[in-house]
């Protein structure tokens, strides 16, 4: 209860071990689920289940049931349109980072967006190409149908131009991504994006987004540099660029750093002001439609040799199927592919989500982006997941549902079918630009470094790693680089924790590391030793060296000497050098006794000492007789604090037991304390207990485990203040009344 008027609270409770509370409290027996109860439910069909499944597959009907038409039309109409164009914009820029011709990427801004309207959960990101994407799909593509040479044996290309076969290997590729997507939705693992941190991703990304801009530097510059893939290709990109920077096209490099000057300082007043602009300046159109007319109007093509779009066809190809063979050379891209795109599009999913106050479900969006990226493949689209600023745009612009995405691919349809010709003239360089410029938010993510330096140098470590190793071997290369150093950095967190000793903070039930408190009470011949992670087979060695190290001396070793002075004893009173008295041993003899180097039957050494044929029990602390020297152990009680100790596996309960043993064996009583109950249940359940490790060591919490060895040992307090002896606050406890109305008590004092 608390005291009125002061901040404290005051309890009065039996002293408990975990025995004598699961005698006083019976526990709610529950009957534990078998793999064949989980199978069976998982295959029972009802109503009820067809409803729920047919809800999960297809969450339209549930945001289309709640949808205000009055409230909500208009804007999804105005996020629709604004969002269109700038799909139509990023659908013809990020197609050239995936190597194919520009308009393929308006495929992707039309089909996957379809089939996410009706499977995805979330309700405000926009669907469609994103660059770190198309530029993993570009390397797989230049790999196969390398600019300079010839083409990989595929069965399949033959009769092919080279934009078919690279149009090909993207299709096959993305077919192959979605198909994985879909799997791993189906077989609900949608958990693997949690291997992926915000720490690892944002290296990714920001070695991504220097890819990105070495590769559009040839557009900017006027350069004609084929495509590279594998380790080192930025590297070597770089050197033909310096090789060939001669040759760079001056009109190219002013329409750049004109549409990069004026893009950038509209994007800063968007930002600054956005509070206050009704829709944001969609600055990328209104700079490439400028762009397209002043191309065409002064035929930068031939006047000075401007690559520019060309031709787009009107309308769409007819399907196509995936090519076996290209699965077959790309199935170990494809992976990383399938969960860099969905981890990105989820994780994007997930602020919105939040923001608006709604769930999405990882699962079902594993299988929207994987029917999506299937359906897509068919129509020779490439492999689609979102970009936060085309998301952003369509969030800012008042969108609501994903409505709002049906309108923007019904304006990318538009231009497929029939304004896309006024695309023709538009220059390649203005395209590059804009990619270049949509890379600040990527590229500043460098100013993490610092800060994860500064807090928690694991994760910095990843970042750097991450990053450096993606720049260098490849995005694919980089991030499996990436993820197998964060697993490491986290099984070393857990294989080498930072144990600590615990002391009582005056005048509370609190224990706090000892090292960290100057006002502390530790009672004298106790240690209290914390561990903070799970133990199993990899850290079971470093938490018994902690203890050691905690407790002062090694107890196998004192084991083994004690038992060594013990065999010494016997041989020196059969011997008669050695006499019992009242007084304790009498030496009779009168020259030196030298320590017997007799190593025969070590096995006896590590068992328990035994007095059976003694005259009496010895106090090992006191000095002993004939010069034996036994190290000496301060304490008679240790507390073992598993709050931490989430689980324990076979090897640690081997290893956790041999420590127990050695410890009982030199008469140190050893507490578990705040000991997890189905971990406690596992020990019973694996045979842990026996005649010296027993379950009366397991108490409730530390505190109760404490003051039954205060109990024990009253004279653990003997040196301490009166002040140092209260380490309870006073309590006081209304218990309820009993069935016969009786009140059993209204204050229980230690």
């Amino acid at each position: 209860m608390m005291r009125p008027g002061a901040k404290q609270y005051v309890v009065a409770r039996p002293l408990y071990s975990e025995e004598s509370f699961a005698e006083e409290h019976e526990k709610v027996y529950r009957r534990r689920k078998t793999m064949l109860d989980h199978i069976r439910q998982y295959f029972i069909c009802d109503a009820k289940r067809v409803k729920n499944a047919a809800l999960s597959l297809l969450p339209i009907i549930s945001w289309l049931k709640i949808y205000r038409f009055k409230e909500w039309l208009l804007s999804d109409i105005v996020s629709g349109v604004s969002t269109g164009l700038v799909a139509v914009l990023q659908g013809l820029a990020y197609c050239l980072l995936a190597s194919l011709p520009a308009w393929y990427g308006l495929f992707s801004a039309f089909f996957p967006v379809i089939i996410y309207f009706f499977l995805g959960t979330s309700r405000h990101i926009s669907v469609g190409p994103f660059p770190v994407l198309c530029l993993m799909i570009g390397s797989v593509v230049n790999r196969l149908v390398p600019e300079e040479g010839l083409p990989a044996n595929i069965t399949g290309f033959e009769g092919l131009t080279t934009d078919e076969q690279k149009v090909l290997v993207a299709s096959s590729l993305t077919f192959l991504i979605g198909f994985m997507q879909l799997a791993m939705g189906v077989l609900q693992v949608g958990f693997v994006v949690m291997y992926l941190s915000d720490t690892l991703v944002s290296g990714f990304t920001t070695a991504a987004a220097i890819h990105i801009l070495v590769s559009q530097l040839k557009f900017v510059l006027g350069l004609q540099v084929p495509g590279i893939s594998g380790p080192l290709s930025l590297i070597y990109t770089l050197e033909i660029i310096f090789n060939k920077i001669t040759s760079t096209n001056v009109c190219d490099v002013v329409i750049s750093l004109v549409i990069m000057v004026v893009v950038f300082s509209v994007k800063e007043v968007n930002d600054r002001f956005k509070s206050k602009l009704p829709v944001p300046i969609p600055i990328e159109v209104i700079m490439t439609v400028i762009a397209c007319g002043v191309s065409y109007a002064f035929d930068f093509k031939t006047r000075y040799g401007i690559d520019v779009v060309g031709h787009i066809p009107k309308g769409y190809e007819p399907p196509i199927a995936p090519n076996l063979h290209i699965f077959q050379e790309t199935a170990v891209e494809a992976f990383p592919m399938a969960i860099v795109g969905f981890a990105v599009a989820f994780s994007v999913a997930k602020v919105y989500s939040v923001k608006h106050d709604y769930t999405i479900d990882g699962n079902q969006e594993l299988i929207a982006f994987g029917v999506s990226n299937i359906f897509g493949a068919s129509f020779k689209a490439f492999a689609a997941s979102t970009a936060l600023s085309r998301s952003a745009v369509q969030e800012s612009t008042g969108g609501k549902t994903q409505i709002a995405g049906l309108l923007s691919a019904i304006i990318v349809m538009i231009v497929t079918l029939a304004i896309g010709f006024l695309l023709e003239p538009l220059p390649k360089s203005v395209l590059g630009a804009v990619i270049i410029v949509n890379l600040k938010g990527m590229l500043m993510q460098c100013r993490e470094v610092p800060y994860l330096w500064r807090r928690d140098k694991p994760d910095c470590v990843v970042w750097c790693t991450t990053c450096l190793a993606s720049i260098l071997l490849g995005l694919d290369l980089g991030l499996a680089v990436g993820l197998g150093v964060e697993l490491i950095s986290v099984v070393l967190r857990v294989q080498f924790p930072r144990c600590s000793v615990l002391a009582n903070i005056k005048g509370t039930d609190l224990y706090k590391d000892r090292k960290d408190y100057i006002n502390i009470y530790e009672p004298d011949g106790v240690k209290v030793f914390r561990i903070p992670s799970p133990i199993f087979f990899a850290n079971i060695d470093f938490f018994r060296s902690k203890l050691v190290e905690a407790v002062g001396f090694n107890p196998l070793r004192v084991l083994r000497k004690r038992n060594k002075a013990l065999r010494m004893i016997r041989k020196l009173l059969k011997k008669g050098d050695l006499q019992w008295t009242t007084q304790g041993f009498l030496n009779k003899s009168f020259g030196p006794i030298k320590e017997s180097d007799d190593e025969s039957n070590m096995e006896e050494l590590d068992l328990p000492t035994d007095f059976k044929d003694l005259p009496a029990r010895i106090d090992w602390n006191v000095e002993l007789p004939a010069n034996i020297v036994v190290p000496r152990v301060d304490i008679h009680s240790l507390i073992l604090d598993f709050a931490a100790v989430s689980f324990l596996d076979i090897s640690a309960l081997k290893g956790l037991k041999t420590a127990l043993k050695e410890l009982i064996r030199i008469e140190v009583e050893v507490y578990i304390v705040d000991c997890d109950p189905y971990i406690l249940e596992k020990l019973h359940d694996c045979c842990f207990f026996d005649d010296e490790v027993q379950p009366s060591m397991f108490f409730l919490t530390l505190h109760d485990a404490m003051l039954h060895i205060l109990e024990k040992h009253p004279g653990s307090t003997e040196k301490t203040s009166d002040y140092d002896k209260q380490i309870i606050t006073t309590v006081t406890v209304h218990h309820p009344r009993s069935r016969d109305g009786n009140v059993p008590g209204s204050e229980t004092r230690f």
